[in-house]
């Protein structure tokens, strides 16, 4: 096993799967694709919450008393790398709604493929979150490594990543560059191809999500 993919969890659940089938398609349109997306990240987002620790207390049932396990205590986060991790926020909200929002505004140069940032609002409380970064398409891990560093920068020591698809490339980059972030995808396709384009992915995830392409 290549040593980046030592913290890379695919997700192979069927419904997972039978969905990214879909959402590939190019005969999806904007309606059905943005709602295979939620689906997917609500899907996803099991998987990425898996570890989360428990707590037992004791309450009671119409019929007795007994003790149950709840969420330790821990405060969530999400934040959507824009524009396209737009389209899987509300899918991880649907599991976990009392998470707070951030919003990362990255674009990625179409000549050299940096990443450029243009916006950014994080919750108050971000050092004190568990944040999940989402954003559907990990090609060179440009972008997605950016938008990890700045939620470093805020304070947040537990991150994680969720995506659908990656290219073995961007896999290898974010590694490099955040050892310490597992990642969660649905998918780990061939190459980027000379575009920067993950093969055969599913295009533009933004242009789809929108209507734009």
């Amino acid at each position: 096993m290549e040593s980046y993919m030592q913290n890379v969890t695919v997700v192979n659940h069927p419904l997972v799967q039978h969905k990214l089938t879909f959402l590939r398609d190019r005969n999806t349109g904007t309606k059905d694709f943005r709602a295979l997306l939620k689906e997917l990240s609500t899907l996803m987002a099991y998987e990425v919450t898996r570890d989360l620790p428990l707590e037992e207390i004791e309450i009671e049932t119409p019929v007795a008393k007994t003790k149950s396990r709840v969420l330790a205590g821990r405060k969530l986060g999400i934040v959507p790398i824009l524009r396209a991790g737009l389209g899987m926020a509300d899918g991880v909200l649907e599991l976990i709604p009392a998470a707070k929002v951030g919003h990362i505004g990255l674009y990625r140069d179409p000549v050299t493929l940096a990443p450029v940032s243009y916006y950014c609002k994080l919750p108050t409380d971000t050092a004190s979150r568990d944040m999940i970064v989402v954003d559907p398409m990990l090609a060179t891990g440009g972008s997605a490594a950016e938008g990890i560093r700045i939620v470093k920068e805020a304070g947040c020591r537990t991150i994680r990543l969720m995506c659908l698809v990656a290219a073995p490339e961007g896999l290898k980059a974010l590694h490099e560059q955040h050892p310490d972030v597992p990642i969660f995808t649905a998918a780990i396709d061939s190459h980027l191809n000379e575009h920067g384009y993950i093969v055969p992915g599913l295009g533009d995830a933004g242009d789809r999500i929108f209507g734009t392409k």
